[in-house]
């Protein structure tokens, strides 16, 4: 081989780069779920001791945990003080999960995909899928706090105003279906900004269905809102003003007879909202630092969630506008148009 050493040695350093990342994963999860992120950052600088004490956690631990998070360059260090503290730019990411940019929650989905790691390598070899309701717990909890941060802060003021005439219909009074609901975090913004609508979420994952119920209820919304276990394909008409799939549809083993069943179920001038993880159409176009990790979550995510049902369609997390498209058309749907967009999602509207 005619090897280049100067682009041996730009790999070899892009792979310590990334098994630096991989190997601090599960440090982001430890950090995150003890609160040493946001006790840090609401309360620092500190020094190893300090921060164990203000976490009831072992001050070794913690010191170890500080190094590998000032050598990731997640916090600051302090050579004079010995103390360690986070930047506003840090905290927003880490320490604060009300921000637009926290990404705190990742640490969950990156442990699911080393828990369920064999029953994806099984399906690799048989060509079934794994069923989102055959995966580890944390999934659920690290997809619903995940996605809340974009659905918080883009839901309610940018991706509703897109659509057409669908926000006035949920100021007058609306019933509205979320579909693939998860564990409702999407069904209860809207149901918080539109007191008059009336919202119902749809999930085939029981376990899924009951935290919602249980958060909903906890939140004093039940009088608006309910949850029910239900399939895409399956869940009852109801007249439906707006129809949602968040990050969702390309999940679906069919995708198809659900924008079929969707038109079955909603208003005659109702809408359908998809809003899918951002994609070119051309995977040239895709192999970017976003289309990296949507085509990872894809692989062992997406994909055998779809394989694992009827049809088995695996659009990917990766689908792109112009297949949704085809998806949508063959569902009945005559209009669909690109509403808006965020650097990691595509909000489009369907309607008949």
């Amino acid at each position: 081989m005619d090897v280049n050493p100067d682009k041996l040695n730009a790999f070899i350093g892009k792979m310590l780069g990334d098994v630096g990342a991989a190997m601090n994963a599960s440090l982001m999860l430890i950090g995150d779920k003890l609160g040493l992120y946001k006790t840090l950052s609401e309360k620092g600088p500190f020094t190893p001791a300090e921060l164990a004490q203000a976490t009831e956690t072992s001050e070794r631990y913690v010191r170890e945990w500080l190094s590998a998070q000032a050598a990731s360059g997640y916090v600051e260090y302090d050579a004079a003080s010995g103390k360690f503290s986070m930047t506003p730019e840090q905290t927003l990411v880490f320490g604060n999960d009300e921000s637009p940019v926290f990404m705190g929650a990742v640490g969950d989905l990156v442990a699911a995909t080393f828990l369920d790691e064999p029953k994806v390598s099984d399906a690799f070899k048989t060509g079934r899928g794994v069923g989102w309701n055959k995966r580890s717990e944390c999934l659920f909890c690290g997809t619903a706090r995940f996605f809340r941060t974009g659905y918080k802060h883009h839901l309610v003021q940018e991706w509703l105003p897109a659509l057409d005439g669908v926000v006035e219909k949920l100021e007058r009074g609306a019933r509205v279906a979320d579909v693939g609901c998860g564990h409702g975090v999407s069904t209860r913004l809207m149901a918080e900004a539109f007191p008059n609508s009336r919202f119902v979420g749809f999930d085939y994952h029981p376990g899924s269905i009951e935290t919602a119920r249980r958060t909903t209820k906890d939140g004093g919304l039940a009088d608006r809102v309910r949850f029910d276990v239900h399939s895409a394909n399956t869940y009852p008409a109801g007249d439906y003003d707006l129809v949602c799939f968040f990050d969702c549809l390309h999940d679906m083993g069919d995708p198809v007879g659900a924008m079929k069943h969707v038109r079955e179920t909603m208003a005659a001038d109702g809408t359908c909202m998809l809003v899918e993880p951002f994609a070119h159409d051309r995977l040239e176009d895709n192999l970017t630092p976003v289309g990296r990790i949507f085509y990872a979550a894809s692989t062992v995510i997406c994909t055998p969630a779809s394989l694992d049902q009827e049809v088995g369609m695996a659009l990917g997390a990766q689908a792109g506008e112009a297949r949704l498209r085809d998806v949508a058309n063959k569902g009945g749907f005559t209009r669909f148009r690109r509403a808006t967009e965020t650097p990691f999602n595509l909000i489009l509207e369907a309607r008949v």
